[in-house]
């Protein structure tokens, strides 16, 4: 059945007359009878008994015009419904980002967002990369925020499962106390810290920021093995050594330790990406967050420069 017939029929039921309702809708009296002509037919049944003056419901039409106005109400609040998805006047977005991302970028991205779209529902996840795109495959999330030091995603994610579109590239830094001798330095060569005590989130070389150490020509001394950025940078600060950290956890880092570049050469790069599932269509929520997320990235890699 076609909802147009049942407005149609709602509307010479209101107004007791073929033409009236034409006027209303912008139809012809010929086309109205018709529509109303093809209801009856499809429902089996006289609608209207037609007078000389005007049309008047018949017992079966009086029974259909409380379920066409039911049906009618129900399809407009469907459709304000969806409209509020498109327009981000409702809807949810649950996003996973790691935790650097999560110093500074992607709440700042959020708070962009919530501040142009108070009514969608907010959710952010915090975990390691393959984790994120583990709860992305489920469905339990509906954007990560991911990141790789392969110079390739497709060499690190299964891009087959997942859409993965360049966001920044995060540089590492190196983090000094105030008073060392190289905090005022433009940049630093790794091996001029080769005699330094480390920090890093571990004692394995091999899974930790400073096999760029290695890279560089020496065997980092690690002292101290702590996994979360601000006890690392409490250890910093206190002058118990150096630590590798990645620009975007450089964002919120704490004002009584120094952040220096390091030279080209012995730099690790991190490619952050967006990852969404392929083949699934992005939803209004998650497009409309991509473009704050983007523009705070960008101002970030500016200010960085």
């Amino acid at each position: 059945m076609d909802m147009a017939w049942l407005d149609v029929f709602r509307t010479v039921a209101h107004l007791g007359s073929f033409t009236a309702a034409g006027e209303r809708l912008g139809f012809t009296q010929s086309a109205i009878s018709r529509q109303i002509a093809t209801l009856e037919a499809e429902l089996g049944t006289p609608l209207f008994d037609r007078l000389a003056r005007g049309v008047r419901l018949t017992e079966h039409g009086r029974a259909l015009l409380p379920h066409a106005e039911a049906l009618l109400e129900r399809l407009d609040t469907t459709r304000r419904d969806l409209a509020a998805l498109t327009e981000l006047n409702a809807g949810r977005l649950r996003v996973g980002a790691f935790d650097s991302a999560n110093a500074e970028l992607v709440p700042s991205a959020l708070a962009a967002f919530r501040a142009a779209h108070p009514q969608v529902e907010i959710g952010l996840t915090e975990g390691l990369s393959a984790h994120l795109l583990d709860q992305l495959a489920d469905g339990a999330i509906d954007l990560a925020v991911v990141a790789t030091y392969a110079s390739a995603a497709e060499d690190a994610y299964d891009t087959e499962q997942f859409d993965l579109r360049p966001l920044l590239d995060d540089p590492v830094l190196v983090a000094l106390p105030r008073g060392h001798r190289l905090a005022r330095r433009p940049r630093v060569r790794l091996l001029e810290l080769a005699d330094e005590p480390w920090i890093a989130a571990r004692r394995e070389l091999g899974s930790t920021l400073l096999a760029a150490c290695v890279r560089s020509g020496f065997q980092p001394r690690i002292e101290y093995a702590v996994g979360a950025w601000t006890a690392k940078l409490g250890l910093v600060a206190a002058g118990m050594g150096p630590t590798l950290i990645p620009s975007l956890a450089a964002r919120a880092a704490r004002p009584d330790i120094a952040l220096v570049p390091l030279h080209p050469d012995d730099t690790p790069v991190r490619h952050v990406y967006t990852a969404t599932r392929r083949g699934q269509r992005v939803a209004p929520a998650v497009a409309g967050f991509l473009r704050f997320l983007k523009a705070g990235a960008g101002a970030g890699a500016g200010a960085e420069a």
